[in-house]
């Protein structure tokens, strides 16, 4: 009874050891700094627009602080590699002596007459080996989120940072990104496609009841701490 008591301390001590099973940090994403907008410049009197707003004409692209641009999450990703590696070799050797001054003849007599002389050695070695290894991985991520610009950069490149949080059958799903785009390529309805943010950070994740039942156990995870095998 005692050495099961000691089994049992000692899983449970091993369980607090052992790290969660690939739990993904929600702040590996940069947190959204709240925006501080800055008053408006003065508007010169009898002007038809704001310095803000340069153009004549109507313009919806967010270019300022604190303006939402609305990005379409496009990610697509596959990679495939197989390895195949197989080997052989065969060594053999013999040797013996036939001829040796006429001595090869008392070879036999010492210690066993069984003894040939032409065939004193002969050793054969076989070594084969194969082996083979093959992965896949696909990945497909498509959404769309709504961000805005935290900051203008002395280039005039806009950095963009956004959330959103779907609460379903109390199953959470979280979608974080925050990156870099030019005013460029910001469609004329203020649209960005995410293959055209530069150091895009883009985080998918859930909460809830299937996402703790897509992990394993505590006991599980202690003993794959430990298992030498």
């Amino acid at each position: 009874m005692k050495n099961i008591l000691w089994l049992i301390a000692a899983l449970v001590l091993l369980a607090g050891c052992a790290g969660p099973a690939g739990n993904i940090d929600l702040t590996e994403v940069e947190p959204i700094a709240p925006v501080m907008q800055e008053p408006p410049p003065p508007q010169t009197a009898g002007s038809l627009w704001t310095e803000s707003r340069g153009g004549m004409f109507v313009d919806i692209k967010g270019r300022t602080v604190g303006d939402i641009i609305t990005v379409v999450i496009v990610e697509k990703a596959s990679a495939s590699k197989e390895a195949t590696t197989e080997t052989d070799r065969t060594s053999s050797m013999s040797a013996g002596i036939t001829n040796v001054l006429g001595l090869e003849k008392y070879i036999g007599a010492i210690g066993n007459s069984a003894i040939n002389p032409a065939a004193l050695i002969n050793a054969e070695t076989t070594n084969d080996f194969s082996g083979g290894g093959k992965t896949e991985r696909k990945e497909n991520l498509v959404a769309t989120l709504t961000t805005q610009v935290v900051e203008v950069l002395p280039n005039g490149n806009l950095r963009i940072a956004g959330n959103k949080t779907v609460t379903v059958n109390n199953e959470m799903q979280i979608v974080k990104l925050s990156g870099i785009v030019r005013p460029a390529d910001i469609s004329p309805r203020n649209i960005v496609d995410s293959k055209n943010i530069l150091n895009a950070r883009i985080a998918y994740v859930g909460k809830g009841v299937i996402s703790d039942k897509q992990q394993q156990g505590w006991l599980v995870r202690a003993l794959d701490q430990v298992w030498p095998f």
